[in-house]
């Protein structure tokens, strides 16, 4: 950790450092926060707290336990991507190109993996450095996986990318959601049909089998040796690649009514899935990266030209409701670090989901803002 560059000083952090409550220092009201400034503070905090420079990784917490897990890597390259759109500062391409040699060696020297939701984000997030910079390998890593990815396809229970080598009876939200999304990438991308097609198979499936239109629920998986559909587990990141998916595929042919999907989903979300209209806590480890995903597929929602105004209004209040919490209430600004709910400072360390699901939210709010949406 004494290798890493502290890139950013921001005077937002050395005032009042006495204060006894948790809000970061800055201005009083919340309307003055300058969102640009908390999204470079939270940004760099990810990479001073938990880059492992010898390995070229993030580590799972910020007291530096070097344990590597592959899914929360994909989300952190897309915080690192977040912070170089908004800035073009190209220090963050330069972690950029540390990140793919180091996570690809930790996962055994390639990006194939048993699960295949994790190589979806995975993938979601090298396209998006693709896009980012042009770089070839960035686009070559991509479809490779993409590759991978397809052959999770099976016709149990109907259809579907299954969830894990080995378990193809399990057709989960989380393994169809993310490869629906991108999938409807690569075809904007780079234009091949097949891609589309792929894209409307995967969503039509999800929506006719976990997707409850008539509430906007998204249901986490079905077992096709049983029938079985768990209605229990109904998580904001399985809302959030919904969402996601369906205004990719409003995004490619314009019609109305997968935006209305999206909206059912995000509805849902906000309404059900809160604590006093801030989403809930879904704890550590793998829960606590489902706020931050489903925050960055709403985000592409709110910015939607044909989304309804009054909806718009409520989603933009609502991250800004959320993001103004977090901001005030739920960051240790010691550090700022994050916590697994965004009314609630961590203590002296945090893990490295709940970390990232609040640079999500700070880097939304920054977005959003620069678009005068805020």
């Amino acid at each position: 950790m004494k290798n890493i560059l502290l890139f950013l000083f921001l005077p937002l952090f050395l005032g009042a450092c006495g204060d006894d409550d948790n809000t970061p220092n800055g201005p009083d009201e919340n309307d003055n926060i300058n969102w640009y400034a908390a999204a470079d503070s939270s940004t760099t905090a990810l990479v001073n707290s938990f880059w492992n420079a010898g390995g070229k990784y993030f580590n799972y917490d910020s007291n530096g336990n070097t344990t590597f897990h592959y899914w929360p890597q994909a989300h952190a390259l897309d915080v690192l991507t977040d912070a170089y759109l908004r800035t073009e500062d190209a220090k963050y391409k330069t972690y950029f190109d540390q990140w793919f040699e180091g996570v690809k060696i930790k996962n055994g020297n390639s990006f194939r993996n048993d699960y295949y939701d994790d190589m979806e984000w995975n993938a979601l997030a090298i396209l998006r450095a693709y896009q980012a910079t042009k770089e070839q390998k960035y686009k070559e890593a991509a479809l490779q996986i993409w590759d991978y990815i397809k052959v999770g396809w099976n016709e149990n229970a109907g259809g579907g990318i299954t969830w894990v080598k080995g378990q193809e009876y399990s057709k989960n939200a989380c393994s169809n959601g993310p490869a629906c999304i991108l999938a409807a990438r690569l075809y904007r991308e780079f234009g091949d049909e097949t891609y589309k097609e792929w894209a409307l198979k995967i969503y039509n499936w999800e929506k006719s089998t976990l997707f409850n239109s008539n509430n906007g629920m998204v249901y986490d998986n079905i077992n096709s040796n049983t029938g079985e559909i768990q209605k229990d587990w109904i998580f904001t990141y399985n809302e959030g690649t919904f969402v996601g998916s369906a205004v990719e595929l409003y995004k490619i042919l314009g019609e109305k009514a997968y935006l209305n999907d999206a909206v059912l989903a995000a509805d849902y979300t906000i309404s059900t899935l809160v604590n006093n209209s801030i989403l809930k806590d879904e704890g550590t480890g793998d829960g606590g990266l489902f706020k931050g995903i489903f925050i960055r597929y709403f985000t592409d929602l709110i910015q939607q030209d044909r989304l309804d105004a009054g909806a718009k209004r409520r989603y933009v209040q609502f991250l800004k409701t959320n993001a103004e919490t977090l901001w005030t209430q739920g960051t240790n600004k010691s550090n700022v670090l994050f916590g697994t709910y965004w009314r609630n400072a961590p203590g002296a360390s945090t893990g490295l989901t709940e970390q990232l699901s609040g640079c999500m939210l700070i880097e939304a709010a920054a977005l959003l803002d620069d678009l005068n949406l805020l």
